[in-house]
């Protein structure tokens, strides 16, 4: 997607692996992206610092952020 393109809002986990992932169904899509997630200690601490869940089924708009800021726009 280009950068105007992108919306920084709440998204479901999956939706927002897809995005990155799109030619991967869905289940391996988050798998590569709770990997590329689990590579970045920084981000991964961060994601979790404000009493969101791991096990939540939607990233917050402040957690999509953090992940655009490391990974890059999908």
């Amino acid at each position: 997607m280009q950068a105007n393109n992108f919306e920084y809002r709440s998204y479901l986990k999956t939706e927002l692996a897809q995005l990155y992932h799109p030619h991967l169904p869905s289940q391996y899509a988050m798998c590569k992206l709770r990997a590329w997630i689990r590579r970045c200690p920084g981000l991964h601490a961060q994601l979790y610092s404000h009493g969101e869940g791991k096990n939540d089924h939607s990233y917050t708009s402040r957690q999509v952020r953090l992940i655009v800021e490391y990974l890059d726009l999908p």
